[in-house]
C-alpha cells in the first residue's frame, strides 16, 4: 500500500500550513510530515502534541534520550536517525548516542532511570512496578516528570507508527545516523 509524499501543493489544505512551516524550518520537508499531511487531523495531532512535549518540565536532552528509548523498542527507523541526527548536533557524548541506539545501559544515571522507566511504561502499558516509580524518583524526577513520560508515549506512538505504516523513507540529511533493528 502506497501513501502519498505530499508537498505544499498537493496537501490537503488543511495540512498546507504545516508542511509550508515545518520545510521552512528544516530547509526541507521530511518525510513524515510529507506522508502525515494526508490526514490533516493526524499531523496537527503529532505537532501539537510535540509542542506540548517540548514544553515539558523535561529537559532536552531527558527528551532525547526518551524518544531514542521508544523509537528503538518500537523499531522507528526514522525517528533513530533522525533524533540520532539531533543529539549529534547538539554535542551529546557519542558513546550516549551509541548506547541509546544498541538498547544499553547508560552511564549517566539520571538518564538510565528515565531510559529504563520509559521501558517500563511501555512494557506495562502505563502500569509500574512500586519500585520502578521509586527509583524513577529517587533519580531526580517527579510524579510530573512521569506524566510527561505518557504525554510524550502518546505523541511519539503518533509518529512512530505513521512512519512504519507509511514505511517513510530516510531523507537524505539523516542518512549518515541510518539504523536497522538488530531484532
Amino acid at each position: 500500500m502506497s501513501f502519498t509524499r505530499h508537498d505544499a501543493a498537493s496537501a490537503p489544505e488543511q495540512s498546507r500550513p504545516i508542511v509550508e512551516n515545518t520545510a521552512k524550518g528544516f530547509g526541507f520537508l521530511p518525510a513524515p510530515v510529507a506522508l502525515m499531511a494526508e490526514s490533516p487531523e493526524l499531523l496537527e495531532a503529532f505537532m501539537t502534541g510535540n509542542g506540548l512535549f517540548n514544553k515539558t518540565s523535561l529537559s532536552q536532552m531527558e527528551r532525547e534520550v526518551f524518544i531514542l528509548t521508544m523509537a528503538t523498542k518500537v523499531e522507528c527507523h526514522y525517528c533513530v536517525a533522525m533524533h540520532s541526527s539531533m543529539l549529534t548536533r547538539s554535542k551529546a557524548e557519542p558513546t550516549l548516542i551509541e548506547a541509546l541506539r544498541a538498547r544499553k545501559p547508560l552511564d549517566d544515571a539520571k538518564l538510565e532511570a528515565m531510559r529504563v522507566f520509559t521501558l517500563a511504561v511501555m512494557e506495562g502499558h502505563g502500569y509500574v512496578e512500586p519500585e520502578t516509580m521509586e527509583a524513577f524518583l529517587s533519580a531526580g524526577y517527579t510524579r510530573r516528570n512521569a506524566l510527561e513520560v505518557v504525554l510524550g508515549l502518546g505523541v511519539y506512538t503518533i509518529s512512530t507508527y505513521a512512519n512504519r505504516m507509511t514505511e517513510a523513507p530516510l531523507d537524505e540529511p539523516f542518512k549518515a545516523f541510518e539504523w536497522h533493528s538488530e531484532h
